[in-house]
């Protein structure tokens, strides 16, 4: 969607990222918001995923006391801009609150932040946040004073009695979930909260009713789309790493140096592996820093499978693997890089094709540190074999199995199809 008259006009729009909670129901030490998922912390995913959109003047997290310097290094390691933190409050409206008045304090600082006109409030939890909602919550926003995105219920709403038997039920088609992304129009959310009672600011949790409590603003409901959902508990983790696993995997990019009698197969595999995975693209033989089609698709495609037929391939591969690190993609997710060797079998063992690939592990060990996941297949295959299509379609496989789980355990394997 593209942003509409209300963006295109010059309203500023800011958010708030409220980010104080001790993560009680995950069950852990760490707060759920600064707990690992592929080896970065959640909070980051949420804040790329509203940094991302040029929109957004500014993005205000608001963390803990004691979270203040691990919020500073995340946004020093993963690159984050337009980012100012705020210290939070003893409880989430308290926060909010804290959230929105630094856009009015800040004037007396060196580095003053401008008050929107709309301000999105969402949770650090809520990573998987596109576009799309965002701008339909605050255009809603702009027109009603305030909005927010909500779900159907997935179980029926009961309450009990006293002794703890049933007392009644809610009809789940005239109720909705309140969920996040929610947008206001500055103003008003910041007099919901100066007029807030102590028992509104300990004990609530919903920012729509406060605006429509203290300011009589009916929020507009907006349907969000199904992945607003929020890490809560532990499970949750692994969901949210399923998830970006999937979108990570979405494209792949091919590179390839073969010579003429392997073109056929790599072909084969390149169109093979469209069935697996959304999007394959071919680029250029020349791995270069100049090469303007593999550069076109750094930072959107975190997979590489270079195909080769060479005995001695690992120079290519190292020229790709200072061009991924040179683009610093690998900052924000882990690279996979597939070597993938084709050997015709005939006279060789298949002790000597391997050997052919044994110095990938080494060299995997090396580069995971930089966070590319480097692993090796070998594609073994007899000339006119009526078969072939078998073994690429096995190679395809192990292809988009290594993309999809993402194991750093298997790094350096060199695996045969």
């Amino acid at each position: 969607m593209e942003p509409g008259p209300l963006l295109s006009g010059g309203a500023s729009v800011a958010a708030v990222l409220p980010a104080g909670g001790s993560g009680e129901r995950l069950g852990g030490a760490t707060p759920k918001q600064f707990c690992a998922v592929l080896g970065r912390p959640l909070i980051s995913y949420t804040v790329r995923a509203l940094e991302r959109i040029n929109w957004i003047s500014d993005i205000v997290v608001v963390v803990s006391l004691e979270n203040i310097e691990t919020m500073k290094s995340i946004i020093e390691k993963y690159c984050h801009k337009r980012i100012t933190i705020v210290e939070g409050g003893l409880t989430r409206h308290r926060s909010i609150f804290n959230g929105l008045k630094i856009f009015l304090e800040s004037k007396l600082s060196s580095c003053p932040l401008q008050k929107p006109e709309v301000v999105i409030i969402h949770d650090a939890v809520r990573p998987f946040v596109e576009e799309d909602i965002l701008l339909k919550v605050v255009l809603a926003a702009k027109e009603h004073g305030a909005a927010g995105a909500v779900r159907p219920l997935v179980s029926t709403v009961v309450a009990s009695s006293a002794d703890g038997s049933l007392d009644h039920s809610l009809e789940r088609a005239r109720y909705r979930a309140s969920e996040m992304p929610q947008a206001f129009i500055f103003d008003i959310i910041y007099e919901a909260y100066c007029q807030c009672s102590d028992y509104d600011l300990d004990y609530g949790t919903e920012c729509l009713h406060l605006a429509l409590k203290y300011c009589k603003t009916n929020a507009k409901l907006i349907e969000g789309p199904p992945d607003l959902w929020k890490v809560t508990y532990k499970r949750d983790l692994y969901a949210a790493e399923s998830v970006i696993k999937d979108k990570l995997s979405q494209q792949v990019c091919v590179t390839t140096d073969m010579k003429e009698d392997s073109v056929q197969l790599g072909f084969l595999l390149h169109e093979t592996l469209k069935n697996q995975v959304n999007q394959v693209k071919s680029i250029s033989v020349f791995l270069c820093k100049n090469d303007h089609s593999l550069q076109s698709i750094l930072g959107q495609c975190y997979n590489f499978i270079c195909i080769n037929d060479k005995r001695s391939h690992f120079q290519e591969i190292q020229e790709l693997v200072d061009i991924l690190e040179h683009a610093s993609i690998s900052v924000l997710h882990p690279v996979v890089l597939i070597s993938v060797h084709f050997n015709v079998s005939e006279n060789m063992s298949f002790s000597s094709g391997m050997e052919e690939l044994a110095g990938i592990k080494e060299f995997a060990r090396e580069v995971k540190k930089k966070n590319i996941l480097v692993y090796g297949l070998l594609i073994r295959y007899e000339k006119d074999d009526p078969k072939i299509q078998d073994t690429i379609n096995s190679a395809a496989a192990i292809i988009s199995t290594l993309i999809k789980d993402r194991n750093p355990e298997l790094i350096g394997q060199v695996l045969a199809a």
